[in-house]
């Protein structure tokens, strides 16, 4: 579920000075660079100013303290594979526990790009056609006011100029926190609406478009998403902390920070950490680290996952309006502010959002916050710190 994409973004609360105030401890941990046990004090402190002075640990910190988000976390590579793990505000706002370093959280849309490698992989296996109607695979499922899947096709999918309404908008918090969706639930969700526009006329961010894309791997491998993911994603790149939770698994694997959300936007933080992620599927139920995302963006652009012929189709862009920003086959180019663009996607569900990619040269960087930002100001903030983590 990723907002950036989106025209507009779903209402939800901004997060009071109240809920600042009670994040104020902040934690940084440099992976290799913990001190021996006999380090001395003032090599404890050396190191200490130093991580108040890393522009990534002061950028993490301000969207706790300004922004009002519970906690942050960062993992950032540079081009030579040296890692960084960054933490700031507070794991548990009933505890006052610590963040993880490296937690495991809802990575919302970023979904999207493992689910788009998979249906990439099948295209270079010629097991299905970029340019296929999608009634090809899914007979008589995609019908509607304005809605032929004859007239839709596989890439219009992935790069969301299918013109197929969203369903996300019609599913309120509570619904997403306690129900279980099939797929064919949320697409009847979809469908009950009409056509947004015609297939190829515009790119217009929906989930509805990657829940199609899911069923198309099911029906196409004989197998479940979530396998065909595990088997050619995750297990090959040794992503040890991702997973896609089965159905009725309502729990985010430990150790993990608490996740926050609003509702009514005027109300107290409360614990969503636990919710059934179904409403998100092969648009948005995955859990993961930024560790991970880190190597599964690297991976993907150093051509570990994808034949030539098909990264390249992964990597050709529409522009996301007049951000800057292009959308590929479920892969984001975002300029920066040094030159150049990263890839990578971005995911937002109730209780966390997930902003980052990598670059060409190997540089990579994820953060992700423990709520949803309340407004355009604070996931800018959340993109320039990404910025920031990529150029510094």
């Amino acid at each position: 579920m990723n907002q950036q994409a989106r025209q507009q973004r779903r209402p939800s609360g901004r997060p009071r000075a109240a809920a600042a105030a009670a994040a104020l401890a902040i934690g940084a941990v440099l992976a290799g660079t913990v001190a021996p046990p006999a380090a001395n004090a003032t090599a404890n402190t050396a190191a200490n100013a130093a991580a108040r002075k890393d522009p990534v640990q002061q950028g993490l910190n301000a969207l706790v303290h300004d922004d009002g988000l519970p906690a942050a976390l960062a993992s950032v590579r540079d081009r030579t594979g040296r890692t960084r793990g960054y933490t700031a505000g507070v794991g548990d706002l009933a505890t006052g526990a610590k963040v993880p370093r490296d937690g495991q959280v809802r990575i919302g849309s970023n979904t999207k790009t493992f689910t788009a490698v998979v249906v990439l992989q099948l295209v270079g296996e010629q097991r299905i056609g970029l340019d296929e109607p999608v009634e090809t695979y899914l007979p008589n499922v995609v019908r509607g006011e304005g809605i032929d899947g004859r007239r839709i096709t596989v890439r219009q999918l992935l790069q969301h100029t299918s013109g197929l309404p969203d369903y996300e908008g019609s599913i309120d918090d509570a619904t997403i926190r306690h129900r279980y969706f099939e797929p064919r639930d949320l697409l009847d969700i979809a469908f009950r609406q009409k056509a947004d526009a015609a297939p190829g006329a515009k790119f217009g961010y929906s989930s509805t478009n990657y829940v199609l894309a899911g069923l198309i791997v099911q029906q196409v491998t004989g197998r479940p998403l979530a396998e065909e993911i595990d088997r050619r994603v995750i297990q090959p790149l040794g992503l040890r902390r991702t997973t896609f939770p089965a159905p009725g698994d309502r729990t985010v694997p430990e150790p993990h920070p608490r996740g926050y959300h609003r509702d009514p936007a005027d109300g107290p933080l409360r614990d969503i950490t636990e919710l059934d992620p179904s409403a998100g599927g092969a648009a948005g139920q995955m859990i993961s680290t930024t560790s991970d995302l880190n190597r599964f963006f690297t991976a993907l652009l150093a051509g570990r996952l994808l034949p030539p012929a098909q990264l390249a189709q992964m990597r050709t862009t529409v522009p996301i309006g007049d951000t800057g920003a292009g959308y590929g086959l479920g892969l984001i180019s975002r300029p920066l502010s040094c030159g150049g663009v990263y890839w990578g996607h971005g995911g937002d569900i109730p209780g966390y959002e997930t902003r980052g990619g990598a670059t060409d040269d190997g540089r990579s960087a994820e953060i992700t916050v423990t709520a949803v930002p309340a407004d355009a100001a604070a996931t800018k903030h959340l993109e320039a710190v990404v910025d920031t983590a990529l150029c510094h």
